[in-house]
């Protein structure tokens, strides 16, 4: 079993920035991707950023410039600073962690959310 627990909920005034970090814990080989999403009310969930296991990045085009992703190996942890958050930014935040599994005699991989965080972001 695999836990993702996102951290770093608050409320934040137009303009101001906000760090979320997500750890993952548990029976963790090794971990692929690490990526967010969020969830806007009333839209549907959309992908917003991601890094590979090599650290490469790759962010939504809505908000490229005021995103940075950011992973700490050592402790399958990912983090998302924003910038400039703006109300249409308001969203719960959700972490997925692809992680890959060691059964003896072979590999899979299984991606885990976490249970999301709420952003509000007042005008």
């Amino acid at each position: 079993q695999v836990q993702v627990v996102e951290s770093g909920e608050g409320l934040v005034q137009a303009g101001g920035s906000l760090r979320l970090s997500c750890a993952a814990s548990g029976s963790i080989f090794s971990i692929n991707a690490m990526a967010w999403y969020r969830q806007a009310p009333g839209k549907q969930r959309e992908w917003v950023a991601v890094i590979t296991s090599v650290g490469s990045t790759n962010y939504v085009d809505s908000m490229k410039g005021r995103l940075t992703i950011t992973r700490d190996n050592a402790k399958n942890t990912v983090y998302l600073q924003m910038n400039n958050l703006q109300p249409d930014d308001t969203a719960v935040y959700y972490c997925t962690v692809n992680v890959r599994h060691d059964d003896p005699g072979r590999y899979y991989d299984v991606t885990y959310w976490g249970k999301g965080t709420l952003v509000p972001v007042s005008s």
